[in-house]
């Protein structure tokens, strides 16, 4: 019986344990503020006298410069700075014996020994608050605002008592956002009645998520902007594209009843600004390859942070002839290998780095380097006649590299270019055949194609009929008399039908799936879009609603709903929106009525709504509609 009932005790505490830290290596910088927080509004209660005779309002950012002024209240402020700045708790040496620096210092300690409240009398322990064993040895081990207590014969991780005593009240939830025509923005937030009798600081926090629509699972950690006496705050680092969130704690010395609950979102309306261009390029080392051309190992870093997520890198190189070549390097690398450049000659490489604003490009300045590769040390002559394009590994002693240009959408049917390069002499080359075969190794819809073949007299074909979505390996290979069968390989990755359809195609149809036709005629149908506009905290909310028509036997159940608008145009409603940004949200099945905050007054928006169901997307109901001016109500 005694062994049966330690094991699970011994389980809990580990598992407690476990938690506890992971707890807190989450948080660990937040609570680090929070103290500093507390600190400093310790250090204003030690002067209130002062601040009360010099300033009406003492929640006011006039009084922490005040503090900082005094000689006394800042050497008190010193341990709270250095640990809000740096993560650092100052030692009493680095105080140099002042009182005010000491006792600060001293404070901060015993907030890193202690958790907020106090230990309950080891009376009122039960459970396994109450067992005999050491499971704890200090606060720091306890998850969430527990601490470790005497409970008379051990320490458990116990709930503390006066766990809010003389701490202020959480401010409101609802924050306001007001945004200016420089992009800064004002977040403003109300607090309710103030229990605390010592100064009350703020302590701002915020998350953001890239996007179409804002997202909590894909959103960042949260991150402190700023602790401020006021319930305002001036944000000039706002970045478009991104949907924010925020969220604030009030702190005395006393401690924090924790963060508001997330705000609503926020989206700034100004237009994004091009990447900067990337920094300190640099050509590494060069080496030979088998055929005798030279790589160059090219490195740069990449540009201060903007107000897009960067999608790729641009790299562009020329030799003596000044026929340009370039590639395309993830926006997440900051190397590549250029390579099949001739020896002993000058190339000049440019990069830039390429952003995406809805369907626009968005392209930085150009950084460029300049460089000599090294002379060859073999002894077979290299052709001058060759361009500075890049190599292929697996290549035959007659095919010396095979390419493929970018899949395109022509004569209605997804086509690419694929050519390569012979080593044969000119006047041979016209002479020999090639044969050409591709295969659809993967596809993003599992679809079963057999490899196809072509015989080609020259360099060049294009492939036609390739199917979306699907990589393929593309094998050229010469046919030679003696049996030769080594040949060149390359892949090609084609886009999905989506993508080229946003790029103007209007007349292609993504609808090749039965079952996605079966869905539209088999589904019930939304209808009466309906639109109801209002004023909330400064700007304009709308509550769009809409029917679904009767339903009839067979009908293909509805799984969901699928809702976007976009903004067409702020004063010509027939203004093309192929260009322009739609936001979309996945609804639930018995959804009928859906919120949209941040819109634009006076402006045009396409607003549609489509049935969703396992076999695809159905039927659709669209509406353009009018925003009112601010405090005016549309139906």
């Amino acid at each position: 019986m005694f062994v049966s009932g330690v094991v699970p005790v011994l389980l809990c505490c580990v598992v407690q344990l476990s938690v506890a830290r992971r707890s807190g290596a989450e948080d660990g910088e937040t609570v680090e503020k929070i103290n500093s927080a507390r600190c400093t509004s310790r250090c204003l209660t030690l002067h209130i006298t002062q601040l009360t005779s010099a300033f009406r309002r003492l929640q006011s950012d006039e009084v922490l410069g005040w503090c900082e002024s005094h000689r006394r209240c800042a050497q008190c402020l010193q341990p709270c700075k250095e640990l809000w700045e740096t993560r650092r708790v100052l030692s009493h040496k680095f105080c140099e014996k002042h009182h005010e620096c000491v006792t600060s210092a001293e404070f901060l300690q015993s907030l890193q020994m202690q958790k907020q409240g106090d230990c309950p009398s080891p009376q009122r322990a039960s459970g396994f608050a109450a067992a005999c064993v050491e499971s704890c040895s200090a606060d720091r081990e306890c998850s969430g605002s527990k601490r470790c207590c005497s409970n008379g014969c051990g320490h458990t991780c116990q709930a503390p008592t006066n766990l809010y005593k003389g701490v202020p009240l959480k401010p409101r939830k609802d924050m306001a956002f007001l945004e200016d025509q420089y992009g800064q923005l004002e977040v403003t937030w109300m607090s309710k009645f103030n229990v605390s009798i010592e100064p009350v600081l703020y302590i701002l926090q915020r998350r953001w998520n890239h996007g179409i629509h804002p997202s909590e699972d894909d959103a960042s950690p949260w991150h402190t902007v700023m602790m401020t006496m006021e319930e305002r705050a001036l944000l000039k680092d706002v970045r478009p594209h991104r949907w924010y969130q925020f969220r604030v704690s009030a702190v005395n010395s006393q401690g924090t009843r924790g963060f508001t609950t997330p705000s609503k979102h926020f989206f700034s309306t100004r237009d994004p600004l091009p990447p900067e261009r990337p920094q300190n390029i640099s050509a590494g080392n060069q080496t030979a390859s088998a055929d005798g051309r030279v790589i160059v190992l090219l490195r740069w870093d990449p540009p201060r942070e903007g107000d897009l997520q960067l999608h790729h890198y641009k790299v562009t190189w020329s030799g003596p002839s000044g026929k340009e070549s370039s590639r395309v390097v993830d926006g997440t690398l900051t190397e590549m290998e250029l390579g099949g450049l001739q020896p002993d000659t000058h190339y000049i490489v440019n990069i830039q780095a390429v952003s995406f604003w809805g369907q626009k490009r968005l392209k930085s300045g150009r950084a460029q380097i300049s460089f000599k590769t090294a002379a060859s040390t073999g002894s077979s002559p290299i052709s001058r006649d060759f361009s500075n394009e890049l190599p292929i590994s697996r290549s035959s002693p007659r095919v010396l590299r095979l390419e493929a240009a970018a899949p395109h959408y022509h004569s209605n049917q997804l086509q690419v270019k694929v050519f390569w390069k012979s080593r044969l002499p000119e006047n041979q080359r016209g002479s020999t055949s090639y044969l050409l075969s591709w295969f659809p190794e993967v596809c993003a819809n599992n679809m079963t194609k057999r490899e196809r073949t072509a015989t080609v007299q020259g360099t060049h074909f294009v492939i036609t009929g390739l199917l979306f979505a699907c990589k393929y390996k593309v094998t050229v290979t010469p046919l030679s008399e003696n049996g030769e069968k080594a040949g060149a390989v390359t892949s090609v990755t084609t886009p999905q039908c989506s993508t080229l359809k946003g790029r103007g195609k209007k007349l292609l149809s993504c609808a090749h799936d039965d079952r996605h036709l079966q869905a539209k005629k088999a589904l019930q149908r939304p209808e009466k879009l309906l639109a109801v506009f209002q004023t909330v905290n400064g700007s304009l909310e709308g509550l769009f609603s809409w029917q679904v028509s009767e339903i009839t036997p067979g009908q293909t159940p509805i799984t969901g709903f699928q809702f976007s608008w976009v903004k067409v145009s702020s004063s010509h409603a027939n203004k093309s929106s192929d260009s322009l940004i739609s936001q979309t949200l996945n609804l639930a099945p018995d959804q009928r009525s859906v919120r949209v905050g941040q819109l634009q007054p006076k402006c045009v928006y396409k607003v549609q709504v489509q049935a969703l169901c396992e076999a695809g997307s159905g039927p659709s109901v669209a509406r353009m509609i009018n925003t009112p001016q601010l405090n005016g109500t549309l139906l």
